[in-house]
């Protein structure tokens, strides 16, 4: 039996919405520690931006993101001015 290499990956080019809310979250590391809690979060307003889903607010509840050092509504008036930009 034989191991094959894994498949390559392709990343998403730099002026595209998906790495913008990829990179933007990615900055929320000191209040969203936890990888997987931000690339839900990432996913979620990509969705968001793209007409699809709900606002920041409202992910941060339905989507259960587990966040420290900041309440709520100052991390979701946070986000909303972050992703105004793209």
């Amino acid at each position: 039996m034989t191991t094959l290499p894994s498949p390559g990956t392709k990343t998403f080019p730099e002026d595209s919405l998906e790495k913008k809310c990829y990179n933007f979250v990615e900055t929320l590391e000191k209040y969203i520690p936890i990888p997987n809690e931000r690339y839900r979060l990432a996913f979620n307003l990509y969705r968001f931006k793209k007409g699809e889903g709900d606002p920041p607010a409202v992910i941060l509840k339905s989507a259960k993101i587990k966040f420290e050092n900041i309440a709520e509504k100052e991390l979701a008036d946070l986000i909303d001015e972050g992703i105004k930009n793209f």
